[in-house]
């Protein structure tokens, strides 16, 4: 299917608007969608882990170790409340990130809700140390990692750490994805360079646009993420018919300080990057295999 661009909203929400019910999140939410519709956005991005603004609203005398099946149960109700706008309004919502009941655990999962009504989920694939501490977020990884089509767009969803993973990114190689989608969560400068740098690389390498957002601010009542410092950005490959760069939108970091957020629409250039891809790229090698190289160590 030919596509000559797909215009996309990235929403790094400020966590500190503190709604007080599911319902008013829902609503929150609905208010963006509506705002991404009117933009002429075909899909609307929420950073990971969005679900933690239901802190605000949590039980009394919850315990950190309690939070994760609290979220959980409150962010299938939030998935009620919302799973119809994206279909009204023709523009399909990555929900962010929360967590979701699996096995034994909770996985923080990654939820599409699509505009031709699917549900989409994909499991982070690589946890932090917080979300594996049995002291307070306890969470499991995923074991597979999906590539799907919409709006006859094929893309994938890694989710903060993931992208850092370069053998994730090997394995992405084969499938020539249109976009690659990265909700994240940092809680530092730092650890916002690290998922917003290996984005761009994973731009160049994959030959595909990856776009980025990340949570902002504080939640009220949370116990586990005192800061939040994210930005926005829409990584393309570095050739020179998408303007050199690489960067087709690149935000920068920021806290939260008296409720500022990023809402940004931007165009992905897809019949440009299809082409760049299909041998009009300067130098790239295509899916490149290094199975004729062996690592050695010299002495």
């Amino acid at each position: 299917m030919r596509m000559e661009r797909y215009d996309i909203a990235l929403w790094s929400l400020n966590l500190g608007f503190a709604p007080r019910s599911a319902e008013e999140f829902a609503a929150h939410i609905a208010g963006r969608l509506e705002q991404a519709a009117a933009a002429g956005a075909r899909l609307m991005m929420m950073p990971e882990y969005a679900i933690e603004a239901a802190l605000a609203f949590k039980p009394e005398g919850l315990k950190p170790t309690e939070e994760i099946a609290y979220l959980a149960e409150t962010g299938e109700k939030l998935v009620d409340l919302v799973k119809g706008l994206p279909v009204r309004h023709g523009v399909s919502l990555l929900l962010g990130t929360m967590p979701v009941r699996s096995g034994q655990g909770h996985t923080n999962t990654a939820i599409l809700l699509t505009a031709d009504g699917r549900v989409i989920r994909q499991d982070k694939l690589c946890l932090t140390p917080f979300e594996k501490d049995p002291q307070s977020w306890k969470l499991e990884p995923g074991t597979e990692l999906h590539v799907f089509e919409l709006d006859g767009l094929k893309m994938a969803i890694l989710v903060c750490l993931d992208v850092e993973m370069p053998a994730l990114s090997c394995l992405l190689a084969a499938g020539e994805i249109d976009l690659l989608l990265v909700p994240s969560m940092t809680e530092m400068t730092s650890g916002y360079h690290r998922v917003y740098g290996c984005a761009k690389a994973r731009a160049v390498e994959l030959m595909t646009a990856v776009a980025v957002c990340g949570t902002i601010g504080v939640a009220k009542g949370t116990t586990q993420n005192t800061a939040n410092v994210s930005g926005a950005a829409l990584f393309m490959p570095c050739e020179e018919e998408l303007g050199f760069d690489g960067v087709a939108l690149n935000l920068p970091p920021i806290s939260g300080e008296k409720g500022a957020e990023y809402f940004s629409v931007v165009p992905v250039e897809v019949e440009v990057m299809r082409r760049l891809r299909r041998g009009g790229a300067e130098v790239w090698p295509g899916g490149w295999s290094a199975s004729h190289v062996c690592l050695t160590k010299l002495n």
